[in-house]
């Protein structure tokens, strides 16, 4: 009973720190969307990274002396890996809706509870999120080539992210794994800032939005996912960042005005369905393994 009751908090858990990753990192991006504008999507997520990095270091004052090669190791494919995320994602939600866009995105982590346990249960519901994005990315959908690829890559980098993420939660203490990491994003990406600093630096309000945008996203979005990353594996939280379409098609529903069809309402369902059939699932396999 131990076991079962230790397992289902630690699920519950690792769901309510994804969604509230999902609500904090999706609305931003409708805070910082008018920043495209005055210095492209490169350097608005170039300065996500160099805000939120510095937040972070003051907050977690990271003490890396003592690190071994394994935690700088994985500090180090996460920073890059989160910066190459990152930068896909914001060229692709500068030509294409966000719901689309994270939808498209979505199959990285998809990828990973793929491979994460086979069970015919576990693959059927892995179909039912396959068609749920098929829904989702129809043609006719909203897509162009250009930011559909963006959104794959995303996705990619979104894969190693989640791998990445949960080597560096235990492998570090606090945020002073993220601090790092997130440092390195801001450092991969510095050329993409460096040439808009004229621009975003006479714009009181865009410097105001990529600060809101920085501490809602690296700190409290990336922040959440890493403590769910500490407390269930990366396939749960994988196939729990199925609910990132949804919050992402609210958010451009009601703070962008993008539209939403019937085929969208029908792909949300399915993927959102798999999501929390697949991590059912797999959470009743490890507690009866626990017992």
């Amino acid at each position: 009973m131990r076991a079962l009751s230790h397992t289902r908090r630690q699920a519950l858990a690792g769901g309510g720190f994804i969604i509230v990753g999902a609500i904090f990192i999706q609305w931003s991006v409708a805070i910082v969307s008018p920043v495209f504008q005055l210095v492209g999507a490169s350097a608005a997520s170039a300065w996500r990274f160099d805000f939120g990095a510095l937040v972070l270091v003051v907050i977690a004052r990271p003490k890396v002396r003592a690190w071994n090669r394994r935690q700088w190791g994985g500090v180090v494919v996460l920073g890059v890996a989160t910066a190459f995320m990152n930068q896909c994602f914001y060229q692709s939600i500068a030509r294409i809706p966000l719901g689309t866009a994270v939808a498209i995105e979505y199959l990285g982590p998809f990828l990973v509870a793929a491979l994460g346990k086979r069970t015919p249960r576990h693959f059927a519901f892995l179909i039912l999120g396959a068609v749920g994005v098929v829904f989702l990315t129809r043609p006719g959908g909203g897509i162009n080539l250009v930011g559909m690829l963006f959104a794959g890559g995303s996705g990619l980098g979104w894969a190693i992210y989640a791998l990445a993420s949960h080597r560096v939660g235990g492998a570090t203490k606090g945020f002073s794994g993220l601090a790092v990491a997130m440092s390195i994003s801001g450092l991969v990406t510095l050329p993409f800032a460096i040439g808009s600093a004229p621009a975003l630096f006479t714009s009181a309000s865009s410097v105001a939005r990529i600060a809101t945008t920085a501490v809602m996203a690296i700190v409290v979005g990336f922040g959440a996912e890493m403590q769910a990353l500490r407390r269930v594996k990366p396939s749960i939280v994988s196939v729990l960042l199925a609910l990132d379409p949804a919050v992402a098609f609210a958010v451009g529903f009601f703070l962008l005005g993008q539209r939403i069809t019937v085929f969208d309402a029908v792909g949300l369902v399915c993927v959102v369905a798999a999501g929390l059939g697949v991590t059912t699932d797999v959470v009743e396999s490890d507690v009866g393994l626990a017992l």
